[in-house]
């Protein structure tokens, strides 16, 4: 089973990271260098080596340590540790890059676009990423997309910046009513 989730983790990063390096590298105009790494120590030793080299230390701790469940996916920013190194715009970025290539894989892996749903995105962005960002968005590729704020009139500006008709609500007292 350890192999054949590996393959699958393997084969579904092997179509993500493209996706999320071309969201990224757009968001950035391709000025910082990022990588996303799956890694796994199914790498280089099969399952069934692995846990037959921890059976004994795996005994006297009494828990499994090693295998599929020790997997982990590495965010890094110009070779160093996304969390530790990446300021706060380049974090948002990250995960912002990571979302729609989730969208992106999403729509082409089941046939249809899924609801795209930005919350408090335009915090901690600088005004080229956040504009570029709505110009994607805004393109007829997508689909429906949902995006809160608690700025009513930095939406407004930023649509109207880009030259986007788009609907917007604002939500007062649980009531909901055209902005």
């Amino acid at each position: 089973a350890g192999n054949k989730i590996f393959a699958t983790r393997k084969a579904f990063m092997d179509e993500f990271i493209p996706l999320f390096n071309q969201y990224y590298t757009y968001l950035t105009d391709n000025k910082e260098t990022v990588e996303l790494n799956y890694q796994s120590q199914l790498s280089e030793t099969s399952f069934e080596e692995l846990l037959l080299k921890s059976v004994e230390k795996d005994r006297v701790l009494e828990r499994t340590t090693t295998g599929i469940h020790k997997d982990e996916l590495a965010f890094v920013i110009s070779q160093m540790p996304l969390k530790k190194f990446g300021s706060q715009g380049q974090q948002k970025s990250f995960l912002i890059a990571l979302k729609l290539a989730q969208y992106a894989y999403l729509a082409k892996n089941k046939g249809f676009k899924p609801l795209l749903l930005l919350d408090d995105i335009f915090d901690k962005l600088d005004d080229n990423r956040v504009q570029k960002l709505m110009q994607m968005v805004s393109h007829h590729d997508f689909g429906q997309i949902f995006i809160t704020d608690t700025g009513i009139e930095r939406v407004k500006s930023i649509f109207k910046k880009i030259e986007v008709d788009v609907t917007l609500f604002e939500v007062d007292n649980g009531q909901i009513q055209n902005a």
